[in-house]
């Protein structure tokens, strides 16, 4: 399996094991099983994590890139278990041209992600063209052909596909590969885990309160949307939204400022993901980009995006009502900050597990 390389541990560099042997004991181990079984798993991750957000795949960049993602992944779980199935000998590529190509391909993913999906959330919101569904898919294809068409050149020129044979005084024999760690997504993830710790101190104490009333607020507003889709509970809505102001009027004696009302709806769902990251990291337990580049960091990425964008538009326009689909409640915490009374409470927020789309009454 992937370990780091003692003569490249500062650099991206690490060495996987394919094969290895015992002088004279006769014991010979191919980890071309071990390899299809972290392919199959990272595969099995990305189709529930796709699944569970369920968004449409034209309607970002972002979208498209999950399901391109996922379509890679299929692909190179297929040519490693054909790799197993027929053997080094007899297959057309060696094992070690697909870790090395693969890892490559997927390091140099993140730069032109986040850049071109800030782009078209750029383009989403400013060009006149954002409201034609063709237009739209066109974008979106042009712009995933782009990044992959971009990693797979610098693969081309960063991958090494010879094997390399270790020999240790123990009588251990390796056959190693070398492949590329995302130092990109390991710093990024470690910046973003340090912001939100630093950020958080000042409220440590009452952080769990305001995440009860998010909570809260969320319910509230669940029950009023199955009560908004009967014609005759009129009054039920306005008792359901009294109910919401009072609530919001007793256990709200110090609201957490706009800035980080919103750091704490992006932490409450990302923070489990930011910490197993960094303390693989902090352990020195080295992953291979093709195992790190997955739908979870790329989820983690939109969320930020969109949260981004929330606030910067929330300024002028409070909760902005056209918010690109994401795992993160962004109206709910923008709500927690400023109450209810400047504007009404979203009437249906994005659930992943059902697709639904972000719908809002206007005041």
């Amino acid at each position: 399996m992937p370990q780091a390389s003692p003569e490249t541990s500062h650099t991206v560099k690490m060495l996987a094991i394919i094969e290895q042997w015992e002088d004279g004991s006769g014991c010979h181990t191919d980890n071309a099983d071990k390899y299809l079984l972290l392919m199959l798993f990272k595969l099995g991750l990305d189709i529930v994590v796709f699944y569970l957000s369920s968004r449409r795949f034209y309607t970002s960049f972002l979208s498209m890139c999950s399901l391109s993602i996922v379509l890679a992944d299929l692909v190179m779980t297929f040519c490693i278990a054909t790799v197993w199935f027929l053997g080094t000998g007899r297959s057309l590529v060696s094992l070690c041209f697909l870790l090395a190509t693969a890892s490559a391909t997927y390091a140099a993913l993140p730069i032109p992600i986040i850049c071109l999906g800030t782009l078209d959330y750029y383009l989403e919101n400013y060009w006149i063209c954002n409201q034609r569904t063709f237009c739209k898919v066109l974008r979106t294809i042009v712009f995933t052909l782009l990044v992959w068409m971009l990693a797979v050149f610098y693969s081309f020129g960063s991958a090494k596909t010879e094997l390399v044979e270790l020999d240790y005084e123990t009588g251990t024999n390796l056959l190693v590969c070398e492949v590329e760690e995302s130092t990109l997504v390991n710093y990024l993830t470690l910046g973003l885990l340090i912001t939100v710790l630093f950020a958080a101190t000042p409220f440590w104490s009452r952080i769990p309160q305001w995440v009860k009333e998010a909570d809260r607020l969320s319910e509230l507003r669940e029950e009023q949307e199955n009560q908004r889709s009967d014609l005759f509970t009129s009054t039920n809505c306005m008792e359901t939204k009294a109910c919401e102001q009072k609530y919001l009027n007793e256990t709200v004696g110090s609201r957490p400022p706009l800035w980080f009302s919103l750091t704490l709806g992006f932490a409450t769902f990302w923070v489990p993901y930011l910490v197993v990251t960094v303390g693989c990291l902090a352990f020195g337990f080295g992953v291979p980009a093709y195992i790190t580049i997955n739908l979870l960091w790329l989820e983690c990425t939109n969320s930020l995006l969109v949260g981004l964008l929330f606030w910067a538009k929330s300024k002028t326009l409070g909760p902005y009502s056209h918010l690109p689909e994401n795992m993160c409640l962004w109206h709910i915490y923008w709500h927690l900050s400023k109450g209810t009374q400047q504007h009404q409470l979203p009437a249906a927020v994005f659930n992943p597990s059902k697709g639904e789309k972000n719908t809002f009454l206007s005041v």
